[in-house]
Order: C-alpha cells, then sequence, then structure tokens
C-alpha cells in the first residue's frame, strides 16, 4: 500500500508538470500564434505525452527494463492516443458549451479534460506498463 501511495504522489508530480507544459504550450500557440483551440490543444498534448512516457517509465512505475522498449512505448503511445480521443472529446464538448457564457472557456474546460485524462493514464499505464 506504501508503494501505491508513493506511486500515486510521483504520478501526480509527473503529471502536474506534464500538465503545465500541455497548458502552456496550448495557451502560447492559441494566444501568441492564433493557432485553433483543438490544433493547439493536439500538439500541446502531443508534447506532454513524451515528456509524461519518460518520467513515467524512469520515475513513476516498476517498468519491466527487460521489456521491448519499441513495444512499450507502441502500448504508452495507443494508451496516450486513447487519452487524447478523451481529452479532445471533453474540449470540444466543453467549449461548445462554454463558449456561450464566457470568452476563453477553453482554459476551464482543460482543467477538467487533464483531470479525467490523469485518471484514466494512471490507471491503463498501471495495469499496461508496470511490470507484474
Amino acid at each position: 500500500m506504501q508503494k501505491l501511495k508513493e506511486q500515486i504522489i510521483k504520478f501526480g508530480i509527473v503529471g502536474f508538470l506534464c500538465f503545465f507544459i500541455d497548458y502552456g504550450i496550448m495557451t502560447g500557440l492559441i494566444e501568441l500564434f492564433g493557432v485553433d483551440k483543438l490544433i493547439a490543444s493536439g500538439i500541446s498534448f502531443s508534447v506532454s505525452v513524451i515528456v509524461n512516457y519518460i518520467l513515467s517509465i524512469t520515475v513513476v512505475f516498476d517498468a519491466d527494463k527487460e521489456a521491448n522498449k519499441a513495444g512499450q512505448f507502441v502500448v504508452f503511445l495507443i494508451l496516450s492516443i486513447i487519452g487524447l480521443g478523451i481529452n479532445q472529446l471533453i474540449m470540444w464538448a466543453g467549449t461548445a458549451w462554454l463558449d456561450v457564457y464566457m470568452k476563453r472557456s477553453y482554459m476551464l474546460v482543460k482543467i477538467f479534460a487533464t483531470g479525467v485524462v490523469m485518471v484514466y493514464n494512471f490507471i491503463t499505464r498501471k495495469i499496461f506498463i508496470e511490470k507484474h
């Protein structure tokens, strides 16, 4: 149980770091370069996935050191693409609904989407990435 608590704390720290990478890139692309919010969200999410993979297998999860790294990354990538789909669906639906009430609703929606995807990521990575 102690190991799980430590893992959740490490996952949270890595998650916050990757969130700031994701959120910062997304906001910069939208506000500084006028990139569409869904495209910017997809780009920023993708960059944060790479950082998250490296930190997840080195710091958070007890990944199998003998495992095929390419195969491990493919599994991680597939799980992340599903997470991206969840992220994009929440961004699309949330901004479509909230844009009626507030300007820059994407900022609030992104926080909610990140929370949902974070829970999904921990559960799926624990199942598929960690050595059993």
